[in-house]
């Protein structure tokens, strides 16, 4: 079924239409609307002949497409399904690449699909920390966890619930902080996708393909198990994530114990689910973006489920559990 494509007033997206079929070699092209990201990106699909084709459209001024396709190198490089780029123009920020379809994880996974899907994505996740190359990525370093951590009381507390951090919270925040990172960056550092989770994932008859990868590092081994297994839409049973975890504690051959892995697990869990209320949050009071908002309880829910195992994050809990912070 072919739309019409975008209002006239859209002129960069007429030239991306026009540059489309140009590089193809086609009279035109019909783009039609594919769901987006967070980001400043915008995707669109196409037929060539019997070919699905996707348009991304990231200007340059927004965001680094560089980073994009040396990410899909690296994932290929390793034997993994990235989109095969067919053509690319990084002045422009226009791009070709491969149609994965529309078979995300998210609408296929749930309670009765669960065991039969996890142990690919488990592989893909063992196959990203021993062959994709690393080497050369940004480090997810002391600065950057701490960074995305203060998004939360910046943006989560500040700005969405008007309730600023007192001393004795700020010093337990501290803390709790420090000891995350440490945790952190004591783990073996592996290629991070560092946002590896049902929507970024889709099934294809020629396997999983991944995107959204391009904001990868070289990080922590157990960032992305946690961000698969602490989805945003299902949230599994305590026992389902530690049998997980232990699964994945053989699968990386790691030296630790598996108690000291799951805690590992958990902390890195803190420190990403802290940062996504507060990414959450700026997108809204910053970028217009007001549908992230109603994602946030769950994400909270993971930190009170969390957190109590743990007393020495007893401070941090007892601010979450103040009914002025609650979402």
């Amino acid at each position: 079924m072919k739309i019409p494509v975008f209002d006239t007033r859209d002129r960069r997206m007429e030239d991306a239409a026009h540059w489309a079929a140009e590089r193809l070699d086609l009279e035109h092209v019909d783009l039609l609307p594919v769901c987006g990201d967070a980001s400043f990106r915008r995707y669109f699909r196409f037929l060539d002949g019997d070919r699905s084709v996707i348009l991304m459209d990231a200007p340059r001024y927004r965001e680094s497409s560089e980073r994009f396709l040396d990410a899909a190198a690296r994932l290929c490089g390793g034997g993994l399904k990235a989109p095969e780029i067919y053509h690319f123009d990084l002045d422009l920020g226009f791009g070709l690449m491969e149609d994965f379809g529309d078979a995300l994880y998210r609408e296929i996974l749930g309670t009765d699909t669960v065991d039969k899907l996890f142990p690919n994505l488990f592989d893909i996740l063992e196959t990203q920390a021993k062959q994709v190359d690393p080497e050369g990525l940004p480090e997810y370093n002391e600065e950057r966890l701490q960074m995305e951590m203060d998004l939360f009381p910046d943006w989560y507390l500040a700005q969405h619930k008007q309730r600023p951090m007192k001393p004795g919270e700020q010093t337990a925040w501290e803390e709790m902080c420090g000891r995350l990172v440490e945790s952190a960056l004591e783990q073996p550092q592996v290629f991070v996708h560092r946002d590896f989770h049902s929507c970024n994932l889709l099934y294809t008859d020629k396997g999983t393909g991944i995107i959204d990868f391009q904001d990868c590092l070289h990080g922590p081994i157990s960032y992305d198990l946690i961000s698969l297994i602490w989805d945003r839409y299902i949230a599994w049973p305590r026992d389902r994530l530690e049998a997980w975890m232990a699964e994945m504690h053989g699968r990386y051959s790691l030296d630790c114990s598996v108690d000291d892995w799951i805690r590992q697990c958990d902390w890195m869990g803190l420190q990403r689910n802290i940062k996504i209320a507060g990414i959450f949050a700026r997108l809204r009071y910053r970028d217009g973006k007001s549908g992230y908002l109603k994602m946030i309880p769950l994400f909270y829910r993971y930190l009170l489920d969390v957190l109590p195992r743990y007393p020495e994050f007893r401070g941090f809990l007892d601010l979450l559990e103040n009914d002025e912070c609650a979402p």
